[in-house]
C-alpha cells in the first residue's frame, strides 16, 4: 500500500475464511508496529500467521507493521518525526495513518486488534474500548490467558502512565490488567490526534477494540508469548460469542 507524499510503503495482508461460523463470516483487523520501538508486536503477528493460530472461521484485514521507516531506525516517531499512532484523526496526518484509513474505509471489523510494547510496565496490560450498545467484554478473557500462561500481570500503580493527557485517566475505568475506556472518552481525550483502534470506533468502523501492551523489560520470547497467547484469547471470546448468538 503505498503512503501518498512519502517514499515508502506499508504492507497489508488479507487471509480470507477457510470455512463458516455463522451466517456470515466476520472479518477481525489486527495491526502491529505503529510505534518502531515496539518490535515484538510485528514479530508476534507473522508467527501467529505462520503457526496457523488465527482462527479461520474470520476473515482477517493484517497490517503487520504501520511505521515502517520507525522499525528500521528503532524509533516511537516515523522518519517524519510523527507519532503515527496518533495522527489517525479525520482523514488522518501522516502519510501511514492516511494509506491504513483509506484502505480501511469500505471494512467493518467485528474485532480490532493493535499490538503494542510498554517500555515502562512490569506486567501484560491491555485497553478496551466498545461502541455503544456492544456485547460481552474481551479484555478480561485476555488477560486471565496471559497470566494462566504463567506472565505478569501490569497492577497499575498511582504513578503509571495511561497516555492520555494530563487529568484525563479519571474517566477511564482502570483494573488489574485492564483499562476500560469508551468511545466518546476517547474522542474527548485525543481530539484529531486519535490512535488507531479509536479512529475506527469513530468512524463505526469496527465493533470493539483491544489494545495489547506487553512489558518491553521481559525476555524476548515472553514479549512474543504474551501477544500470541492475548490474540489467541479474544478471537476465542469471539468465537464463544458468535456460537451463542450475542455477538460483540
Amino acid at each position: 500500500m503505498a503512503c501518498v507524499g512519502a517514499s515508502r510503503t506499508l504492507l497489508v495482508a488479507e487471509l480470507p475464511a477457510d470455512r463458516r461460523l455463522g451466517d456470515a463470516t466476520l472479518t477481525v483487523g489486527i495491526a502491529a508496529g505503529v510505534h518502531g520501538d515496539e518490535p515484538a508486536g510485528p514479530w508476534a503477528l507473522l508467527s501467529l500467521v505462520r503457526d496457523g493460530l488465527l482462527d479461520r472461521a474470520f476473515s482477517y484485514r493484517l497490517w503487520p507493521c504501520s511505521n515502517p521507516s520507525g522499525y528500521v531506525a528503532g524509533t516511537r516517531q516515523s522518519a517524519d518525526g510523527a507519532d503515527i499512532n496518533r495522527s489517525f484523526g479525520g482523514a488522518g496526518s501522516t502519510p501511514e495513518a492516511r494509506a491504513i484509513l483509506t484502505a480501511n474505509r469500505d471494512r467493518h471489523f467485528a474485532l480490532s486488534l493493535d499490538l503494542h510494547e510498554d517500555p515502562e510496565s512490569a506486567g501484560f496490560y491491555c485497553y478496551e474500548i466498545a461502541a455503544a450498545g456492544a456485547g460481552p467484554a474481551v479484555g478480561p478473557a485476555c488477560v486471565h490467558a496471559v497470566e494462566e500462561a504463567g506472565f505478569p500481570i501490569e497492577e497499575f500503580g498511582p504513578s503509571f502512565d495511561l497516555g492520555y493527557p494530563a487529568g484525563f485517566s479519571a474517566s477511564v475505568c482502570v483494573e488489574r490488567g485492564l483499562v476500560v475506556s469508551t468511545a466518546e472518552a476517547e474522542f474527548a481525550a485525543f481530539g484529531k490526534s486519535l490512535p488507531y483502534n479509536p479512529a475506527l470506533l469513530r468512524r463505526r468502523a469496527a465493533g470493539r477494540t483491544l489494545t495489547f501492551e506487553s512489558p518491553r523489560a521481559l525476555p524476548w520470547e515472553s514479549r512474543l508469548a504474551i501477544h500470541r497467547v492475548a490474540v489467541v484469547a479474544a478471537l476465542e471470546r469471539l468465537r464463544a460469542a458468535v456460537q451463542r448468538g450475542v455477538g460483540l
